[in-house]
């Protein structure tokens, strides 16, 4: 889809002339649930933004504008649909796609960095000054940091009234709102209702007789019930959804004592774990839910801080890859006649993310030129000797943290076991993280972060693509130097030399890290 912000300003007399315009306007008529996040629909007679399927008569083109972002639409002055609820579906998928300074910035508004740090602290992470990033992001998204940052929490607070028990003034600090008065301020500007009118209208959809059809999987929650101190939210996800893919991954790589994956009380798969967060430790448990069409993950936090949920949420996301566009994906996929048959029975398979950058460098490094079984040992045995132990929520939960950067760089040398060299570049990867020497967070530039890798002692090609692919969700990255990959490819009737598959690879561009999990896919699945 096209990147500007919105396409209203000195467009043709006829709108339609306009091919993004048109292109999108199609979309709208067609009801399209596959755009639901991509774009969003201002119809400026009415004064009120959709989603692109919103089931309302279509507008006329000239009253019609299409923003990338709901903050764009707010400037603009435009409220939220109470039909079609446009901010009750999956994220869009261009903030992972892309890597330029707009998209970057997304990713670190959604982790909550704004309400942490503010601008300024936004603006330095990026490296830029905070006048240079609102002028880009106001060019190219239709609005400022701060206005991206407010409809993001507003956004996090109607899910949480929607789908949870939460008090209202513990959803408004929950959001990163700053004041009671501010939550109920937004509230009622963005979705032109009161807080507890948002949450009673959501309830009474959800006793409606045939109202699940029209509503997202964030719209109705996994149960009333709110424990102390516990969290539970549904986070939807764009169809279609290989969950069983993700969780068949972290589960072959779950670690004793800080992850635990199995099959939870209702028969769906399931994964539980300690994560540390920016207000403290946590405990978070995740399970498949939904179905085909609306397609979800379900969330149960016990958390330090409230505070703590806006970039929990962001780091799930990332983790299942739930904004991923699997319908562009698969088409693109399967026109290799190699990849048709794997994608036919795989459909919306996604490339896994991490809940921590710093933890899954350490994997990436512990983990490469052995087996996920071998590597799966030595992580285990790093997090008993150096990991920081918590409260266990439940008998048999994990107690145990991933050791930290800090950790590793003062005690790794006793505790890590293999090639003294390997050694020497673990302990010196953490002194660099812990010194921030070097960075590697969800918001570096892509090549740029290869580049840094590779420039320490020790780190190859494979190590540093792995990181860059699931830290940053690289979508285009094939790991040609991985011996298990080249034997899908196989497989697959694909050539296992790495130069040869390297070049048949470019035909898959860009969604390479996908096809990428198609082919391990092959070689674990092979008997």
């Amino acid at each position: 889809m096209p990147t500007a912000p919105h396409l209203h300003g000195n467009r043709p007399r006829d709108p339609l002339d306009d091919p993004e315009f048109a292109e999108r306007y199609r979309a709208m008529q067609a009801r399209d649930t596959r755009f639901d996040g991509q774009f969003i629909t201002g119809v400026h007679s009415t004064g009120i933004y959709c989603r692109p399927s919103c089931p309302a008569v279509s507008p006329k083109p000239s009253n019609v504008s299409f923003y990338l972002t709901a903050a764009a639409a707010h400037e603009a002055g435009l409220r939220a649909c109470k039909r079609c609820l446009p901010d009750a579906v999956p994220g869009s998928p261009q903030w992972d796609l892309r890597d330029d300074l707009a998209a970057r910035a997304m990713r670190l508004i959604a982790d909550g960095v704004v309400e942490r740090e503010g601008v300024p602290g936004l603006a330095a992470r990026l490296g830029y000054t905070p006048r240079h990033l609102t002028r880009v992001l106001t060019g190219e998204l239709g609005a400022g940091p701060l206005a991206l940052a407010r409809a993001h929490r507003a956004q996090t607070a109607r899910a949480l009234l929607t789908s949870t028990a939460l008090p209202a003034a513990d959803v408004a600090f929950a959001s990163g709102f700053g004041s009671i008065r501010q939550f109920n301020d937004t509230i009622r500007e963005v979705y032109e209702r009161s807080p507890l009118e948002l949450r009673a209208t959501a309830r009474t959809r959800e006793r409606r007789p045939g109202s699940a059809g029209t509503g997202s999987a964030s719209d109705s929650s996994p149960g009333p019930a709110l424990d102390a101190g516990v969290v539970r939210l549904r986070l939807p996800a764009r169809p279609p959804f290989d969950a069983a893919g993700v969780f068949g991954w972290l589960a072959a790589r779950a670690l004793d004592g800080v992850e635990q994956a199995g099959v939870d009380n209702a028969g769906a798969d399931s994964y539980r774990r300690t994560l540390g967060l920016p207000g403290g430790p946590a405990v978070v448990a995740f399970a498949a839910s939904g179905d085909v069409t609306a397609p979800a993950i379900d969330v149960e936090a016990h958390l330090t801080t409230l505070a703590d949920l806006p970039p929990l949420v962001a780091r799930v996301r990332r983790l299942f890859d739930l904004d991923a566009d699997a319908v562009a994906i698969d088409a693109a996929l399967s026109r290799d006649p190699a990849l048709a048959a794997s994608v036919a029975e795989t459909p919306g398979i996604r490339v896994p993310g991490c809940l921590d950058p710093h933890e899954l460098v350490f994997r990436a490094l512990i983990g490469q030129q052995i087996s996920v079984k071998a590597a799966r040992t030595a992580l285990a045995r790093l997090a008993a000797e150096l990991g920081e132990r918590v409260a266990p929520h439940a008998d048999g939960a994990p107690s145990t943290l991933f050791p930290t950067a800090a950790a590793i760089a003062e005690h790794g040398s006793e505790v890590l076991r293999g090639p003294a060299a390997r050694v020497r570049t673990i302990v010196d990867v953490a002194s660099r993280l812990e010194s921030g020497e070097l960075v590697v967070a969800a918001e570096c530039e892509r090549v740029e972060l290869q580049a840094e890798l590779l420039a320490v002692p020790g780190i190859g090609p494979w190590t540093a693509g792995y990181v860059a692919m699931r830290v940053t969700r690289a979508p285009d990255v094939l790991l040609t130097g991985d011996l298990a990959l080249r034997s899908g490819a196989e497989n697959l009737g694909l050539p296992a030399n790495a130069s040869e598959l390297a070049a048949a690879g470019t035909r898959w561009a860009p969604w390479r890290s996908y096809a990428s999990m198609h082919l391990w896919r092959a070689a674990a699945t092979k008997i």
